[in-house]
């Protein structure tokens, strides 16, 4: 579990109180989280999760707050922010950002069957078309400036494989950015990071999409890459299984057709997708500050990934 800061029960009861969501009757440290703190609430109006933004700063997070309620008018089922009685959705605690939604039911399915990966895969592509009306602007906070600059700092900090990887993939993956067909592809809201952790089911339904705090504007082609990696390899190898591929991608184009040149780019940007991963739990194990309770997610399943797909679909 990851807090990395202590909210006593009087701070959060305060809180719940001050949003006029009457007594707090519990509250619970969120496990599987390595950004920001999360508490799941209990209050005698309804359960919530309180977050406290431990990276991100007032300024960048309305584009976030307002997207999920964008996207919750659309019909997906995300969570939608508490407004207090000035209409703020965005609030402070210990001197830190702090939101407080609904808490979504359900669980989430981390052995996914091809059903699951269908309706995975209807709701990214029904989310990114909800998302071609949000009127708010932020770049993909992981996208190809944070590669470089996040692999000149874990260069002196890996082994030599990993430098020759990781220094490799991303020469090829400036080049494919700099490309025309690359600046052709459709672009608009993406999660970027739609793990089996962050998806919900209950009742045979996909009951929520969580954690939107590393959404921004980049390809819909790189937000399809990361979940393919995920929930269409096999964890113990990182090698793709063939049937949960093909049921993911015929189920995102039922509701959004790719365009050719997406069909042409999706193996790079698979590779993008895992290098990101990649790069993201390496930064976490050398480089991240210390929490109060921290679990670092293993980098090497998404260094197998990206070995698989760079034999797979060589591009170079």
């Amino acid at each position: 579990m990851v807090v990395f800061t202590e909210i006593s029960f009087e701070e959060a009861e305060a809180f719940v109180s001050a949003l006029g969501l009457g007594s707090l009757r519990g509250m619970e440290g969120r496990i599987g989280h390595n950004e920001n703190t999360n508490y799941f609430i209990d209050t005698s109006g309804g359960d919530y999760v309180l977050t406290l933004f431990e990276r991100m700063s007032f300024e960048q997070l309305p584009f976030y707050l307002h997207l999920t309620k964008h996207l919750a008018r659309h019909d997906i089922p995300v969570p939608c922010p508490v407004f207090d009685a000035n209409g703020e959705i965005l609030h402070e605690l210990k001197g830190k950002p702090a939101v407080l939604v609904n808490k979504l039911p359900g669980a989430s399915e981390m052995a996914p069957t091809l059903a699951h990966g269908h309706m995975m895969a209807d709701m990214l592509a029904r989310m990114h078309l909800a998302g071609t009306d949000y009127s708010r602007f932020q770049s993909n906070p992981r996208g190809l400036a944070w590669w470089n600059t996040t692999v000149s700092g874990l260069l002196p900090h890996v082994t030599a494989n990993e430098r020759s990887l990781m220094s490799d993939e991303l020469s090829l993956q400036n080049h494919i950015a700099a490309s025309q067909i690359y600046a052709d592809l459709p672009k608009g809201i993406v999660h970027t990071g739609l793990f089996r952790n962050k998806v919900l089911f209950e009742d045979g339904k996909l009951s929520g999409f969580l954690d939107f705090h590393f959404a921004g504007i980049d390809t819909f082609l790189y937000d399809i890459g990361v979940c393919l990696n995920d929930w269409c390899v096999h964890p113990a190898t990182g090698r793709d299984d063939p049937d949960s591929v093909s049921t993911f991608l015929g189920a995102y184009q039922g509701v959004r057709k790719l365009t050719p040149q997406e069909l042409q780019l999706l193996p790079a940007l698979r590779r993008a997708g895992a290098l990101c991963v990649w790069l993201s739990r390496l930064y976490d194990f050398h480089l991240s500050r210390q929490a109060s309770i921290l679990k670092v997610h293993d980098p090497l399943h998404f260094e197998r990934i990206l070995r698989s797909l760079r034999s797979t679909h060589p591009l170079g």
